[in-house]
């Protein structure tokens, strides 16, 4: 590809799974750190595609910070301190954000969910592969993750469908499957203040709310419980919202990514057989398998940085208040950091790749939890299949924000 024809604003290049990692290609070799325009009312960002620039960047909050919000949409100061959520905070602040649910995402607590997680995949694969034609997404990637979640929230499991629904209409604000408002739509204007500008936004307020009334001031050991009862260790409460969009993070992040770096890795095993069948033969690789799974499926091209003052990066002069943009699925595709990189290798090792960031404040809280149902997902999964088989056209989302699958057709055989 050529680098004029690059452009990664445009949210249709990224539907066929082929084109943006041609894109992402052609800029590490000829333009690692590119000024890419966008339309109006946005005013363009430089794309920052190298792994090592990349971790530079995310390293070094106060030059490129999170605090003038990490998509790319440009917000003005009234509506960031309305939508400002973790994500989109910096400093001390932020350390003591996260600090109020470390613990719950720690090695520690995750590891007593694995045998509440194995009965759970057991459930859902026993569902899904008594049908024998289903579509993967809807049957298993979505439903697996979902569950964790509405466990950890002390929520119903009739209430998943809802959870699920929501973190589609939220993420997907740009695929008019998924979108109640297009984001770049006028009408999205009617919705400014609210996160990615999606009305639905609005249900999981009050979603949220409901649950926080009902538990405030009890002993519940849930997320929400401790959200509106665990008083911040810097004496800061939760304002009211600051709880609505920690609460909203929690429904779409603790869903979305891990939902779609499943579906990514069982396409790629479909794709390429052979490891599948390494996999089948030899179950102890799949713990390094999932590193090689997160690696390749990058289920968030991106997040956005803002320079806080003039800096060099990657030979280019960045000016202050500038949009950065660090394509993280690029960086799990840099030839100087790995071998074959288009080699789908489930053996790979050491494998330095940035799904979760690296060294950053930011660094994915949920991480550990998501390599665990990934691992107990394919560890329960792979010996109860003589064969699958694609039976359709597999349908992306259309964002350059979330690489994700929404409709993942296939056919099994039991073994």
């Amino acid at each position: 590809m050529l680098l004029s024809d690059v452009d990664l604003a445009d949210n249709d290049r990224f539907l066929d799974g082929e084109t943006p990692w041609r894109m992402f290609d052609t800029l590490r070799r000829h333009d690692p750190v590119h000024w890419q325009p966008e339309p109006a009312p946005n005013s363009g960002f430089w794309a920052v595609t190298r792994h090592a620039d990349i971790v530079r960047v995310d390293r070094d909050p106060s030059t490129f910070t999170s605090s003038r919000f990490v998509n790319l949409e440009e917000v003005d100061d009234d509506l960031m301190a309305i939508r400002r959520s973790m994500l989109e905070t910096d400093g001390a602040r932020h350390q003591v954000l996260r600090k109020i649910l470390q613990r719950d995402f720690s090695h520690r607590a995750v590891a007593q969910y694995e045998v509440f997680l194995r009965g759970l995949t057991g459930r859902t694969l026993d569902a899904a592969l008594a049908k024998g034609r289903f579509d993967f997404v809807k049957e298993v990637s979505a439903d697996f993750p979902i569950n964790v979640l509405a466990r950890m929230l002390d929520v119903p499991e009739s209430d998943t469908q809802k959870l699920i629904d929501w973190g589609n209409r939220i993420i997907g604000n740009t695929d008019p499957d998924y979108a109640d408002v297009l984001l770049h739509s006028e009408e999205s204007d009617r919705y400014r203040d609210l996160p990615f500008r999606s009305p639905a936004a609005l249900e999981v307020f009050a979603y949220g709310r409901e649950l926080a009334a009902e538990r405030r001031g009890g002993t519940g050991t849930d997320l929400v419980s401790k959200l509106v009862n665990q008083p911040p260790s810097d004496g800061v409460p939760l304002s009211d919202t600051d709880f609505d969009n920690y609460f909203l993070l929690l429904v779409v992040a603790g869903n979305e990514t891990t939902r779609h770096a499943i579906s990514h890795s069982m396409l790629a095993l479909l794709r390429h057989p052979d490891q599948l069948d390494r996999l089948r033969a030899d179950p102890s690789l799949i713990p390094v398998a999932v590193e090689e799974f997160l690696r390749w499926a990058s289920p968030v091209y991106h997040f956005r940085r803002t320079a806080t003052r003039d800096v060099e990066l990657g030979g280019k002069q960045v000016r202050a208040g500038d949009k950065v943009v660090l394509w993280f699925a690029s960086g799990n595709r840099d030839e100087d950091v790995f071998a074959d990189p288009y080699a789908f290798d489930v053996t790979r090792s050491p494998n330095d790749h940035v799904t979760f960031g690296k060294g950053s404040p930011h660094f994915c809280l949920g991480n550990t939890l998501a390599r665990l149902e990934i691992r107990v997902m394919f560890s329960e999964l792979l010996p109860r299949l003589a064969d699958i088989r694609l039976t359709g056209d597999v349908r992306r989302v259309r964002s350059n924000f979330v690489n994700g699958i929404k409709e993942l057709p296939v056919e099994v055989t039991l073994a």
